[in-house]
């Protein structure tokens, strides 16, 4: 069977990440939400999202074809479930779409991925976890981090750990090759400990799992990262960080604290920005919802900062609880933004005016060259087309006539 994740309708529940990426190209846990199902299906996936990310992520169509919603997170019974489907069946859980398995043709005139109303409903009755909100990344994380880890490391072994660090719960820690770990405390009683290829932890660091460090990433000289915290892959993270998720190619490298938090990827914090995750009067803090652009409760006091792709903040910048930043912002300046920032937005406390987007692809190439990599011209069209199309890009801002 060829297997396709489709973004569904929580899509515009999960602005600003999903402005730049399909749904179950965020990460929760170790892995991104695709990586998980295609390690429990054993079989890669494709994508069935809009039509301005599909040269990015295409979709692969066969014959026979298995539609998965993406911000479902994957169990061994949902995996068999799907697995068991017969051509013509939506597997069903009231009032949310699992799977459906449809051919060619049926693809081909499919419009609305969300819904299949003339195929065989089957009822599935056991507990389902979908990422609804931003709010559920970080919620998420530390069982995901737990569940990834078996999924990765089972019948592995890890690599052996210097004498130069302090370990609690050793068998809950795992190093992937060519990773180094010097003069650090990993504590592993809570929760398991995962650390990526080529990744850095370095001297006086703290550390408390659940914790997933990517690929290629560094954590900085003492920093102090509390549980049910991921740090993706290229990213570098100093100081506090607790409860927050990093998606990857993100930069932390200063002290400050970042908690209860999403960062998505080719983001940079300036040295000292601080997040609020917790009001002073501990109530639950609201968030706009980008479905009526309304404020909704979250339901938690916890909750820091939404923080979309390519964004970036200056030294000393501070978010207040619940703030969402859009995509290719950039905030600076002394005291409290306001606590929904739109996409390619620049300013800070004292008020924001849009951000040309002709500066702000030609620092997107300059991010991406850091890296060795290419800002090509699929990623300038995305760019373009949230500049041009998604009108929260730039609500209540004025052009800037001079030269930012």
């Amino acid at each position: 069977m060829n297997y396709i994740l489709f973004d569904s309708k929580t899509r515009r529940s999960l602005y600003p990440f999903t402005l730049t990426r399909p749904v179950p190209e965020l990460r929760v846990g170790i892995l991104t939400i695709r990586e998980k199902w295609e390690k429990m299906l054993n079989k890669s996936c494709s994508f069935f999202t809009q039509d301005y990310l599909k040269t990015k992520y295409p979709m692969i169509k066969d014959e026979d074809n298995v539609l998965i919603n993406g911000s479902i997170l994957p169990d061994k019974n949902l995996v068999k479930a799907i697995k068991a489907l017969q051509p013509g069946q939506v597997l069903f859980s009231n009032p949310v779409t699992i799977a459906a398995r449809i051919n060619k043709k049926q693809l081909n005139v499919l419009k609305d991925y969300d819904t299949f109303s003339k195929l065989v409903h089957v009822n599935y009755e056991l507990p389902l976890i979908k990422v609804r909100h931003n709010w559920d990344i970080f919620k998420f994380n530390g069982e995901q981090i737990r569940h990834d880890f078996k999924l990765i490391t089972k019948g592995r072994k890890s690599q052996s750990l210097s004498k130069t660090n302090t370990v609690l719960g050793k068998e809950a820690v795992f190093i992937e090759a060519g990773a180094k770990i010097e003069c650090a405390v990993l504590n592993a009683t809570n929760g398991p400990i995962y650390i990526g290829r080529d990744a850095e932890i370095m001297e006086g660091s703290l550390i408390r799992g659940p914790f997933s460090l990517g690929d290629h990433s560094i954590i900085k000289m003492g920093a102090k990262i509390y549980g049910d915290t991921t740090i993706g892959p290229n990213s570098k993270v100093g100081g506090e960080v607790s409860n927050s998720v990093f998606f990857g190619n993100s930069n932390k490298a200063h002290d400050g604290f970042v908690g209860n938090s999403v960062i998505g990827e080719w983001c940079n914090l300036g040295a000292d920005t601080n997040t609020s995750n917790l009001k002073n009067n501990y109530g639950n803090v609201a968030v706009i919802d980008f479905q009526n652009y309304n404020m909704v409760d979250t339901g938690t006091p916890f909750v820091g900062l939404f923080m979309g792709d390519h964004s970036k903040c200056g030294i000393n910048t501070m978010f207040n609880t619940g703030t969402v930043v859009g995509v290719n912002s950039n905030i600076f300046d002394s005291g409290f933004p306001i606590k929904f920032i739109p996409s390619f937005a620049w300013g800070g406390s004292n008020g924001f005016v849009s951000y040309k987007l002709e500066q702000a692809i030609e620092v997107a190439k300059r991010v991406f060259e850091r890296r060795g990599k290419v800002f090509d011209q699929i990623e300038v069209d995305i760019l373009t087309h949230i500049f041009n199309t998604i009108t929260e890009s730039r609500v209540d801002l004025k052009e800037e006539e001079e030269e930012l």
